[in-house]
């Protein structure tokens, strides 16, 4: 029911006073008033309202305008934690980067001081290398003026060689020839007229006879021993065991009747000239064949010695010997440890020996003791 038909229904009704209808009238007109203002009110509210639900209206949109920025704000910040991590490992990259940088800087500079150092180095070696230049002109102009001196030496002593190789021939012959007559006739006198002459003049003529060969044996020594100074070397692997064994039976078989035992190592060789080479080994096994002549039996050995450096060949025996104060003068020519009487020889066959050893680039000597044998070494 509104205010309005309240009211009417209020004056319609039987009043029992003016005072009473005024009261009323009062109330009406007041409760208008009052639902007049409700209805204001009531506008009011509902425009507040529908203000309210735009505000809220406004306000869930903002929100979730507000969710949309939140969540691109945290995509950002995600983003920019990417951002930041991947920024960190740059830094410490170009850190990383800074530190190489820094060493190979240093490294830079120490190879700049080296190259510097090199370069002063260099420089001085330059300087020497010059001066060793200077030098080595200077040898090889004094080497060339030797070398030709050297040729001009070799020309004059080849010339000499065969003059002295034809003088030797010559002196051999020209002696030979006197001393061939003086031991002939020395032997034609022993054989005709020995009935004829004293002791005295045997003897005199048996010495003649003995120097005379003595003086043919020289002879031929020394022309062996020229020999070995020029004759070319050919060279060739030997079996020096068989060339050993050989020579002890040509010993053996020239005096049968001596007692030596030959002891030869099988299998030793060794590159030189054949001849020279057979002509030392010769030399030596009979100076150790000669030398045990005094003993009734002997022994003479042949091998290679692992007890001293370069391992050379040995041959020994356990004859005569020699004092070893006395050693250096064992291969000097006509130089004799024992007198012809003892042991006969000239004195030239380990000057000989001495001069192919040599020849060959090798080396030789000796040791021993008076009556304790004695031992020859020898390298090629």
């Amino acid at each position: 029911m509104s205010g309005q038909t309240a009211g009417s229904i209020l004056l319609q009704m039987p009043l029992d006073s003016k005072s009473e209808r005024s009261a009323i009238e009062n109330a009406h007109r007041a409760t208008l008033n009052i639902l007049e203002d409700f209805a204001a009110e009531k506008c009011e509210l509902e425009s507040g309202q529908r203000a309210t639900l735009n505000i809220l209206e406004d306000f869930d949109a903002e929100k979730k305008r507000m969710a949309g920025a939140e969540r691109a704000v945290l995509n950002i910040l995600e983003d920019f934690a990417s951002e930041k991590s991947q920024l960190e490992d740059f830094q410490h990259s170009f850190l990383n980067i800074l530190d190489d940088f820094s060493q190979e800087k240093k490294q830079l500079e120490g190879t700049q001081r080296a190259v510097l150092n090199i370069l002063e180095d260099f420089e001085g070696e330059k300087t020497k290398v010059e001066r060793a230049n200077g030098q080595l002109e200077r040898e090889i102009k004094e080497r060339k003026s030797a070398e030709e001196e050297i040729q001009r030496t070799n020309r004059e002593l080849r010339a000499a060689n065969k003059e002295l190789e034809a003088f030797s021939y010559s002196v051999s012959h020209d002696l030979r020839t006197p001393l061939r007559s003086i031991d002939g006739f020395s032997q034609a006198l022993l054989e005709d007229y020995a009935d004829k002459l004293d002791s005295t003049a045997l003897e005199h003529l048996q010495r003649v006879r003995r120097a005379a060969q003595r003086m043919a044996a020289l002879i031929d020594d020394m022309l062996n021993l020229s020999r070995v100074t020029r004759c070319e070397l050919h060279r060739e692997t030997l079996d020096l065991s068989a060339m050993a064994k050989l020579i002890a039976a040509e010993l053996q078989e020239a005096e049968p009747g001596r007692r030596v035992e030959f002891v030869i190592e099988s299998g030793l060789a060794g590159v030189g000239d054949p001849q020279l080479l057979r002509a030392a080994m010769e030399n030596l096994l009979r100076n150790s064949w000669k030398y045990t002549s005094g003993h009734p039996t002997a022994r003479i050995e042949f091998g290679r010695s692992n007890e001293i450096d370069k391992h050379p060949f040995l041959i020994r025996d356990d004859g005569a010997g020699f004092d070893p104060r006395y050693a250096d003068r064992l291969f000097g020519a006509f130089q004799r440890l024992h007198s012809a009487k003892e042991f006969p020889g000239t004195g030239v066959g380990l000057a000989t020996v001495q001069r192919i050893i040599h020849r060959h680039g090798g080396e030789i000597w000796a040791e021993g003791a008076v009556e304790q044998g004695a031992t020859f070494y020898f390298t090629l």
